[in-house]
């Protein structure tokens, strides 16, 4: 008879927090290959964006017993739907940009997971097929990920790569050694802001810009991309998020001062 590793299985719990999610999925048995990757690493959150062919027979067959992701998955509208209440988002890139962003591999992003504070949510974002995520949709990720593979054939499917992730993901938490430190060193007072607040954030900061006539929206270049990349780099936490907005207030009252 099997036997259960208990403080590994007490680890692994920490994860019931990480969701994936697939953006623009076109094949649906990907979709049903995906949930398979998942199941088979313990993770039982799926969040489908706008996918072409959802729910699929060729999903259900490609799930090969998964069929319970596939039935309790969320389809969205939207990645910011998807990831509003996520307090860390990871964006798997397969290749740089042209602006830089914070770059991990998978066992780098599997610590940065677990260091976030208990409770948190959690989403790994993947791209379509073909084109992987747009840079607009990499820009709303804290840090990207990108997994190391053969430089002259470097393509992966995207449900190859959700079982990569969720390997690194499932072995970090169960390391006999794996005892993560706070993601800042010491445990944190408020609870980190999530996708949906700093989206707001970003949205108020981006208008006063323009009022003050700091930034032209007709030729805005690469201002805004640079405030997300040094806000998701530094991962306010609720209060400070507040703090920000609450300074953005005041300008604008000022500035509708008769």
């Amino acid at each position: 008879m099997d036997t259960i590793d208990i403080d590994s299985e007490m680890a692994f719990s920490n994860l019931e927090h990480v969701r994936v999610v697939m953006v623009h999925t076109s094949h649906p048995g990907n979709i049903g290959a995906a949930a398979r990757a998942m199941k088979t690493m313990g993770f039982r959150h799926l969040v489908l964006v706008q996918p072409r062919d959802f729910p699929s027979d060729t999903a259900t067959a490609m799930a090969s017993g998964a069929t319970d992701l596939l039935d309790s998955a969320t389809v969205v509208d939207s990645l910011e739907d998807a990831i509003a209440d996520c307090a860390l988002v990871v964006g798997a890139s397969a290749r740089s940009r042209t602006l830089p962003w914070p770059l991990v591999n998978p066992r780098e992003m599997a610590q940065q997971v677990l260091s976030m504070p208990s409770g948190s949510q959690i989403a790994l974002v993947l791209g379509r097929e073909r084109s992987g995520l747009t840079n607009d949709e990499l820009a709303r990720c804290h840090c990207h990920v990108n997994i190391p593979a053969n430089p002259d054939y470097s393509s992966l499917n995207v449900a190859s790569a959700v079982q990569v992730l969720a390997y690194e993901l499932r072995m970090s938490a169960q390391a006999s050694d794996a005892k993560p430190k706070p993601h800042w060193g010491v445990p944190w007072d408020q609870p980190p802001a999530t996708a949906g607040q700093l989206e707001s954030l970003f949205q108020h900061w981006q208008q006063v810009l323009v009022d003050i006539d700091f930034l032209n929206p007709h030729n805005p270049r690469t201002l805004m991309s640079k405030v997300r990349r040094l806000i998701l780099r530094a991962q306010p936490d609720e209060v400070e998020a507040n703090i920000l907005r609450g300074m953005l207030s005041q300008i604008d009252k000022h500035l509708r001062k008769p």
